[in-house]
């Protein structure tokens, strides 16, 4: 693309919403002043999490099964599994201590993003590390890590083929359905913590939760959802929502609770909400979790402790070094485990020992999918046909609007959006004139309009019938490469718009890094998200304020098209908007379903409205369209257009 001048607008608006949501906290937790006014915060804390997080499903027989022990100096690894849902078997290793004359005081293990899972060094280590201190401790492998490889049966993996690209596809596939990947994992967790329980070696008020990177997020998580749980010390992982997104750091779908921005609620909450109980914070001081927000977040979380009057229940331990569970701060973790379990003595640092993976491996095959687990993409697609069976969609335009303002969170639109004449661009023997729109605040949509005469660029003069062109990518794109844009009206003018995120305000330089499921596209629509937003719908309202605009300088009738993304918000859009006398789509998504049967989906998660498949599919919106709906061609779960 030539232009490309506006990457960071989606970004800045979403940096102005939450610094704005960050100012109404700040003052809330200014205004507390007593231990009543505390625990009142909390009340409501415990409410927006439950929202978040819930809700939970159906608990089932834990069917414990231990296959075998290895023995070592001063202690033993035991072998199990358990699951956590119908068929869906969680692997751990159980750390005892040799020689136990009472019930010891536990902790529940959370690995980070380690494709080894709990055989991964860093975290045995960990595990060591307690375990000669008098611990015991249950390490499991969260979904798709370690002996959890959900996808090992597959052969087309797309973007799943690494393992933060795994989670955020099954992340979206559960979104169709209105289900949180971060939910699934919490209750592995609370599973966990269920079968470290079964042993009578473990004393029951005694038991903490660790982990690092992803695992601080489990720790974090869990430790906001489970009060049995008596101390925490997430490693490398609090910061601030706001940090991360300043920074433009995206982080895996489980990391993103839907609603819990526009609840009102930063990352530390998590651990406020358990105050005045145990918890350590644990950063690095040159970690990419800036320390400037675990900085901010520790104060916010030693001034509550003290309203409770338990600042001695809180601590924060920076190490010297990068993003990493490092020694410094295991053996922190330890000394404040040690203490607020009430173990007298020096703690013991005997440098740790791993074993190999294949060693301390729970099933013979490695894996629990090949030894007879069910893989979650199975139970998505079960719940996508149990929802198909019970919806019943729109029955008309006006039922059809009302669903698709709730579900996409439109906000209201009323009089003509403004717009600013930027400067013309050629593209080949074409002069295209381009108009900024602003369509919601420092938002803007890019509108490209084909002249049928030079130095007529300098104003928006709209015909009584247009041609209105929604990109897959970006404008500039698909009238460059696409053969159905260049056919559109030949001798006559044609517009090609950019929504927000997409063309001139496309957040990557080119359009290949858009598709990675890690990039700047997920990070928006994953910030949405946690607003209780739908980035799609933002997306969708950009188009619907640009039609107000055309509608007021004279377009009487709209030929609507769109192409792979764009061709879902034009279907969208034909339905929303009144103009639309056609609507023509090119490599149109088959069905939201298709993405869920695949196993695996390339298409970008900002295209999986929260929830939609519990009201509709995309043939029920095609079929509601009519007649003035063509297709020309459709693209499955993996495009083959998806890259282009």
């Amino acid at each position: 693309m030539s232009r490309n001048g506006y990457p960071h607008m989606v970004v800045d608006d979403y940096v102005d919403k939450l610094r704005a949501k960050r100012a109404e906290r700040t003052r809330a937790l200014a205004a507390l002043k007593t231990r009543e006014d505390a625990l009142a915060y909390q009340a409501k804390l415990r409410q927006a999490i439950a929202r978040s997080f819930g809700p939970k499903p159906k608990q089932v027989p834990l069917a414990l099964e231990y296959t075998g022990t290895l023995q070592l100096d001063g202690y033993r690894i035991e072998k199990l599994r358990f699951q956590s849902r119908p068929d869906f078997w969680v692997t751990a290793n159980l750390y005892l201590p040799d020689q136990l004359d009472a019930p010891a005081p536990a902790v529940l293990g959370a690995c980070g993003h380690s494709d080894l899972g709990k055989a991964a060094p860093v975290y045995q280590d960990f595990c060591i590390r307690l375990v000669n201190n008098g611990f015991v401790v249950l390490i499991y492998d969260p979904i798709h890590q370690g002996e959890r490889n959900q996808y090992t049966l597959l052969d087309n993996l797309g973007l799943a083929n690494s393992l933060c690209g795994a989670h955020n596809v099954m992340g979206k596939q559960l979104e169709l359905v209105g289900d949180f990947f971060g939910s699934w994992r919490v209750w592995d967790g609370r599973c966990a913590l269920d079968a470290l329980l079964t042993r009578p070696e473990v004393d029951p008020k005694r038991i903490g939760i660790t982990g690092n990177s992803g695992g601080g997020t489990l720790t974090e998580w869990i430790w906001a959802n489970e009060y049995r749980l008596s101390m925490a010390a997430p490693s490398c992982h609090v910061t601030s929502f706001l940090n991360n997104l300043e920074n433009e750091l995206p982080t895996d779908s489980e990391q993103c609770p839907p609603g819990i921005i526009g609840s009102g609620l930063e990352m530390v909450d998590m651990m406020i909400v358990r105050a005045p109980q145990p918890a350590i914070l644990l950063g690095q001081k040159y970690d990419f979790f800036e320390r400037r927000g675990l900085q901010e977040a520790y104060a916010e979380l030693r001034r509550f402790y003290e309203l409770l009057g338990a600042e001695d229940n809180t601590e924060l331990f920076i190490g010297p070094t990068v993003h990493g569970y490092s020694p410094h701060n295991q053996m922190a973790m330890v000394n404040f485990f040690r203490r607020h379990a009430g173990l007298s003595g020096p703690a013991v640092d005997l440098p740790p020992v791993a074993q190999k993976p294949e060693d301390i491996s729970v099933c013979p095959e490695g894996n629990v999918v090949k030894a007879g687990s069910r893989p979650i993409y199975e139970f998505i697609r079960d719940r996508a046909v149990e929802l198909a069976a019970q919806r019943t969609p729109p029955a008309d335009q006006a039922a059809w609007r009302t669903l698709l303002t709730d579900l996409l969170n439109l906000p209201p639109r009323s009089g003509v959006p403004h717009y600013r004449v930027l400067r013309p661009q050629s593209i080949g023997d074409k002069l295209w004139a381009r108009y900024a729109i602003e369509t919601e605040g420092p938002v803007r949509a890019f509108m490209r309009k084909r002249l049928v005469e030079r130095g007529w660029h300098n104003t928006l003069d709209v015909e009584p019938e247009i041609c209105l062109f929604l990109p897959h990518v970006g404008a500039e794109i698909d009238m460059q490469n696409s053969p159905c844009f260049q056919a559109l009206n030949p001798d006559g003018a044609v517009y090609g718009l950019d929504p927000r995120g997409l063309g001139e305000s496309l957040p990557t330089d080119t359009s290949a890094p858009f598709f990675h499921p890690y990039d700047m596209d997920y990070l928006h629509h994953s910030f949405g998200l946690m607003f209780q937003e739908s980035f799609l719908g933002r997306r969708l309202f950009d188009v619907l304020r640009t039609l107000d605009l055309l509608v007021a300088e004279g377009a009487a009738t709209v030929n609507l098209h769109g192409r792979g993304q764009g061709a879902l918000l034009a279907a969208l859009t034909a339905m929303m908007h009144d103009a639309i006398t056609s609507v023509t789509l090119y490599d149109a998504p088959e069905s939201y379903q298709s993405w869920i049967d695949s196993s695996v989906a390339d298409w970008p998660a900002a295209n999986c409205p929260f929830g939609v498949l519990k009201y509709f599919d995309l043939p029920d919106l095609y079929d509601a369209l009519g007649k003035r709906l063509t297709i020309v061609n459709t693209w499955g779960p993996h495009g083959p257009g998806v890259w282009e």
